[in-house]
């Protein structure tokens, strides 16, 4: 019950994890805290006077405590503690953990996990890195988190949905689809992955909210993958994050001519890892890539193998060309390209445009 407590105090402007923690040591519990006359409040000492003066706004709005469980539980919406046994064990030990986590989906994570962050506009070629590690990461018994953007967040998540679950860590309430694009992902990332937050229900991303919540997706993980990052972006402030609390840090390289590859070129020159493939992050955990996954050739019939050695990671080309360089029938190659998208061997960057995509052992 005293979770409860915890997420209405938390819905207090001004009290975040640290002003909540000094509250319920100083009371005892949350709900005490929620009891406690506006004078016992200001005593303690663990408020300044504006948000005292918000807690009581909040207290008279008589807000029905049973009435607000109900219809989170009707949202299928958890609470989880910092005391509770489900509380991800990598977040406890990062500087101001939050106190208490919303949750859509399944709490259970595997016993590693690593972030994929990066650039918002992502390029093909990091979109395609995303996905292909968000993918054989997931394989590797490894949950995939990110933060749900658009770009190469998307990719990662993506990626792990094809053969598995995923984690999106959100800067506003977890019943918010933000970005709004991103809602049936979103929807999907519930139903069989997991969804969290330190933000209430119905609560509007801010801008503010974003530096918080990428402590979160760092303090969750074992490690941080940067794919793609401008030199000032929150991709950096979430690898700083994770440097800071002694977390692993990978990056991808990528063209010296691109502004999205200094990031990343900036991180590995500071020391973190250069990352080629999946087994370069692997081969930190002790792991490596499933055997069975990699004796489970593709095999591509001709027509197919003329588009894929055709087309590149990262220059799309178009139907025409495909058309024109493969000598392909023009009535038959709309289906063969869907069918190579639907087995997951190429990617439809912009209408009648397709890249290659990654993906190992191909015949």
């Amino acid at each position: 019950m005293d979770k409860i407590f915890l997420a209405v105090l938390q819905m207090v402007p001004g009290i975040g994890s640290a002003h909540l923690r000094k509250l319920v040591d100083y009371f005892g519990n949350a709900e005490r805290v929620w009891y406690a006359s506006d004078k016992e409040i200001r005593f303690s000492g663990c408020l300044d006077k504006a948000s005292c003066v918000k807690l009581t706004e909040l207290r008279q709005k008589s807000i029905d405590i049973d009435k607000l469980t109900s219809l989170w539980e009707k949202q299928k919406i958890h609470l989880c503690s910092y005391q509770d046994e489900l509380y991800p064990k990598g977040l406890r030990n990062i500087f101001n953990p939050p106190m208490l986590l919303f949750y859509r989906g399944d709490m259970k994570l595997y016993d590693r996990s690593i972030a994929i962050v990066g650039a918002r506009k992502a390029s093909n070629y990091g979109r395609n890195i995303a996905k292909m590690l968000g993918r054989e990461l997931t394989k590797s018994n490894m949950s995939v988190i990110s933060g749900a953007a658009i770009g190469i967040d998307t990719a990662a998540h993506q990626g792990a949905l094809e053969v598995g679950a995923t984690v999106a860590v959100l800067g506003c309430g977890v019943d918010v689809s933000y970005p709004p694009e991103n809602h049936k992902l979103l929807d999907q990332i519930a139903e069989c992955g997991l969804i969290l937050s330190e933000y209430a229900p119905g609560t509007s991303p801010n801008p503010k909210f974003f530096p918080a919540r990428n402590r979160i997706i760092s303090g969750v993980a074992d490690g941080t993958v940067v794919v793609e990052a401008a030199l000032k972006s929150g991709s950096l402030i979430t690898a700083e994050f994770a440097l800071s609390e002694g977390r692993d840090v990978f990056a991808v390289p990528g063209s010296v001519f691109s502004s999205t590859s200094r990031g990343c070129h900036k991180l590995i020159k500071q020391g973190a890892k250069l990352v080629e493939s999946v087994n370069d992050i692997l081969e930190e955990y002790n792991l490596t890539y499933s055997a069975t996954e990699k004796n489970s050739a593709i095999v591509l019939s001709k027509e197919e193998k003329s588009i894929y050695d055709l087309l590149t990671y990262s220059e799309p080309m178009t139907i025409d060309e495909i058309i024109l360089k493969t000598r392909s029938d023009v009535s038959n190659i709309t289906f063969i390209l869907l069918q190579m998208e639907l087995r997951g061997l190429l990617l439809e960057h912009s209408p009648h445009c397709y890249v290659r995509a990654i993906k190992e052992d191909v015949l």
